[in-house]
């Protein structure tokens, strides 16, 4: 503060100064002779009118500087629906695959049917979020998982729901994000501008780290005193809604008539190479795959724990992969709180804790023991 007070300060002690000075000779204005008083409250006034004060702007203001925006708030909004909406079927679908079932093979292949998509068609979804109107995109891909979602609801609602449903259901929902994610990650510079990108990157990531803590207990409760139907009801109704508020959004184009001139495999492969060339990111998406390819098929069959290991319900599911989901947001706080030049470190740490949580999963056959692990667990994935 005194540094910024300290010029203010000399500034009105020099104005004070050129008044006083200007007040001992008489001011003649049209023959009246104006009073040193006259001359003083005068510069005074005119000195304080040009002095423009600076409010400075408190941390709390700058977080969430891009929620100011009219259209991110709308996207982002609109993609807290479309999360809980996907935390919500990831749950009640691995949950009412076991208990149509009891296999835990057929739940093995359910998630494979929306994992394979998921990790195979980004690489064409990238370049197609280039090369055409991302808000078409995004509406498209969200109108066909909210209606999907409601008929996988009628099914249950009309008893006629199989696996073989849940399966075909699982790799359009696979395919659907694979094409809808690049297209909201990149249409959100073009909103904002690249000057408050990063502040609404992470606005994004925070609001999906808490629709994983709150979504899928809600998911688990709702189909252990409603309905599985319910659930998927509801899941629909929350993605439709995201089409409605992604209507309001302005169309932002494609990257232009060159871009389609150019091969799509050539445009994967510079990206493939772009990767190779920097090893740092090469070394980074390894860590990624082998914690998705190792950590995340428990989730997958949490149902078989749940059910034939801890002797609970949906409601119980939801509530462990809730606390996961805190502990993400406490790791994603801690790791955003953190300096770069221990970021590498502490993503070796998360690392290691979600091993370990994995480890004490399969050790301790115990509800309570498994609640206060996948808080463990969650802390790990957010690395």
């Amino acid at each position: 503060m005194s540094d910024a007070s300290g010029p203010i300060h000399h500034s009105a002690q020099s104005a004070t100064a050129v008044a006083g000075k200007r007040a001992a000779t008489p001011t003649v204005i049209r023959g009246r002779t104006e009073s040193s008083t006259s001359v003083r409250n005068t510069t005074s006034s005119e000195h304080r009118a040009r002095i423009s004060v600076r409010v400075p702007r408190g941390p709390w203001l700058n977080t969430f500087e891009s929620l100011t925006n009219r259209n991110f708030f709308l996207l982002w909004v609109g993609m807290l629906f479309l999360m809980a909406g996907a935390q919500m079927q990831m749950l009640a679908q691995s949950y009412l695959v076991y208990d149509i079932t009891g296999s835990a093979s057929v739940l093995g292949i359910i998630n494979l049917g929306i994992a394979v998509p998921m990790l195979t068609v980004p690489l064409f979804g990238g370049v197609v979020a280039d090369r055409f109107e991302k808000k078409t995109i995004i509406q498209v891909a969200q109108l066909v998982a909210g209606s999907l979602a409601l008929l996988i609801g009628l099914a249950i609602d009309f008893e006629v729901i199989a696996w073989q449903h849940l399966l075909i259901a699982s790799m359009v929902t696979g395919g659907l994000w694979a094409f809808m994610m690049p297209a909201r990650q990149a249409i959100i510079p073009q909103i904002v501008g690249p000057e408050k990108t990063t502040n609404a990157m992470a606005l994004t990531a925070a609001g999906m780290s808490g629709t994983t803590m709150a979504a899928p207990a809600l998911a688990g409760g709702i189909y252990a005193f409603i309905g599985p139907w319910n659930v998927f009801y509801l899941i629909g109704a929350l993605t439709l809604a995201a089409v409605v508020l992604t209507t309001f959004l302005p169309k932002t184009g494609s990257a232009g008539t060159s871009a389609g001139k150019t091969d799509v495999l050539r445009d994967i492969a510079d990206g493939i190479s772009h990767v190779w060339q920097r090893r740092i990111l090469f070394v980074l998406l390894l860590m990624g795959l082998a914690a998705t390819m190792l950590a995340m098929p428990f989730r997958f069959i949490l149902p078989v724990f749940v059910v034939d290991i801890y002797r609970q319900g949906p409601d119980s599911m939801g509530l462990l992969v809730g606390l996961m989901g805190l502990g993400s947001m406490f790791g994603s706080l801690y790791v955003a709180s953190m300096g770069q030049r221990y970021r590498g470190m502490g993503l070796i740490v998360a690392s290691i804790m979600s091993g370990i949580g994995l480890v004490l999963i399969a050790a301790l056959p115990v509800y309570c023991a498994a609640a206060g692990i996948m808080l463990l667990r969650g802390i790990g994935d957010s690395g």
